[in-house]
């Protein structure tokens, strides 16, 4: 089940209802959004409800046994567990035959026969996000920063409420489980603002999206070498806009969602690339992976409080695991030491005195804005090929044009500008446009939501392309 789908807003449309139908009745209210939920899941394959429930006992006696115990070693001893069978599940959906594969490359160059062979397992939707939920409840408990809740059902609900559970933004414990304790209020939110971020996301992920997905970069990336140097060139920024697009739109859906129920997440994109650095993108794109990846890897490996190539390493380690998160592939790996050199140079850089003399000046902003902006958009090229030969050969044809004819459609253009727009657009836009939204009568809010739904479905193409972030 598919956010811009019409089973999607049937689904949506009847469970807004019923759940605010039971808003006095809190625990009926949880009850009937974990059912809803499990249910948005099963749509994909029911087998998998048995993962998320296996998660969610896991998290919640893990987090009891935790906040129980007084022994510091014991405490440690439980944690260990549970983040060992979080990573033991996500390890064998998502990385066990990647693994093989090394380990049958290897053995061939030395003559070898290990006797391994690969396991036939379908790979959970949203297996990464799921696992990263889990992590974090445990750790957070055994940090101190949130208490173990003694509720399975807040646990559980947690770890699977529809809205964030396929494709985030991640949330942590301590954001989520305080609002799990009061019934929803129509004032803790604004229904125009909510309304117009979902639409957005809409109009971002089935129009500008899909459009250069389909009609022009799903084809240059499926097979580079019949397409021109400028083609290549002008897919890897559409590409760029592409990504931003679909997954901020993603988000957008969620968090409107998730607030029209009562709930609020996270902000998970600001803007990335305006970033004036490559600490400064990893703040502005998928914001919590960032912090999340900040607070339970690179901080707990030192951080930058042991010197500079103690840093290094844990800027690496934590890039290369960041881009292991993506996907069991080379290209993956290649993508996060990319960004942690990046990253590791910045970290220099912003620490030395030319940096302190330069920052403040227009022209260096604008310098970094370009490096930043280009050096992102080339990590791209490897993000999106589907190997590492294939990304060898996209960088191929930008060296060496192979004369073909230039074939992108014109409607790359206005799609690249509307993306462009839709990324620079202010947040107080939403806001003020959100406010005149609820100054409106309800015939009137009606009339304008379906007219602008109309519209979108009107523009968007007939075919289609999966959200990105869904594979993760």
């Amino acid at each position: 089940m598919l956010f811009p789908t019409i089973d999607f807003a049937l689904f949506f449309a009847g469970s807004f209802a019923l759940v605010w139908s039971l808003n006095n009745q809190n625990l009926l209210k949880k009850l009937v959004l974990l059912a809803l939920s499990l249910l948005f899941y099963a749509s994909w394959d029911w087998h998998f409800v048995f993962l998320i429930l296996a998660s969610g006992a896991i998290s919640y006696l893990g987090g009891l046994y935790v906040d129980a115990a007084h022994s510091r070693p014991f405490r440690r001893a439980v944690l260990t567990l549970c983040i060992a069978l979080d990573l033991g599940i996500l390890v064998y959906f998502k990385y066990l035959n990647f693994l093989v594969a090394q380990i049958l490359n290897f053995a061939h160059m030395v003559s070898l026969d290990p006797g391994l062979a690969f396991v036939n397992v379908t790979l959970p939707v949203a297996i990464s996000f799921l696992t990263f939920h889990a992590i974090s409840y445990v750790v957070d408990v055994y940090r101190g920063r949130v208490s173990a809740s003694r509720s399975p059902l807040d646990v559980m609900l947690y770890l699977s409420f529809f809205p964030h559970l396929v494709a985030g933004p991640i949330v942590r414990a301590h954001e989520f489980l305080p609002q799990l304790q009061r019934p929803g209020r129509t004032g803790d939110f604004s229904l125009g603002e909510n309304l117009l971020l979902i639409l957005g996301g809409l109009f971002k992920k089935m129009v500008i999206a899909n459009y250069i997905a389909v009609r022009f970069v799903d084809p240059v990336f499926t097979d580079p070498s019949q397409f021109a140097r400028f083609d290549l060139i002008v897919a890897t920024y559409a590409y760029a806009i592409q990504i931003y697009c679909d997954f901020s739109a993603y988000t957008d859906i969620a968090i409107g969602v998730a607030a029209l129920f009562g709930y609020r997440f996270p902000q998970n994109f600001n803007q990335p690339y305006r970033a004036l650095g490559f600490s400064d993108f990893w703040r502005r794109w998928h914001m919590t992976l960032s912090v999340w990846l900040r607070d339970y890897l690179y901080i707990p490996l030192g951080g930058n409080r042991h010197g500079e190539w103690a840093t290094t390493r844990n800027l690496m380690i934590t890039m290369l695991l960041g881009g292991l998160w993506h996907g069991a592939n080379w290209t993956f790996l290649i993508w996060g030491a990319m960004h942690g050199l990046a990253l590791t140079a910045d970290h220099r850089w912003q620490r030395s005195k030319a940096y302190a003399k330069l920052s403040g000046a227009g022209a260096y902003q604008a310098i970094a804005w370009i490096v930043t902006f280009h050096f992102v958009c080339f990590t791209w090229i490897f993000f999106r090929s589907a190997s590492l030969d294939d990304a060898l050969q996209f960088l191929s044809g930008v060296w060496t044009d192979n004369g073909a004819d230039v074939t992108a459609p014109w409607i790359v253009a206005p799609l690249l500008l509307a993306g462009a727009v839709t990324h620079l657009m202010p947040e107080a836009t939403r806001r003020i446009a959100g406010a005149a939204f609820d100054r409106q009568g309800m015939p009137a809010q009606i009339a304008l939501g379906f007219a602008a739904l109309y519209v979108i479905l009107v523009m968007a193409p007939a075919a289609s392309a999966p959200f990105i972030y869904f594979r993760f």
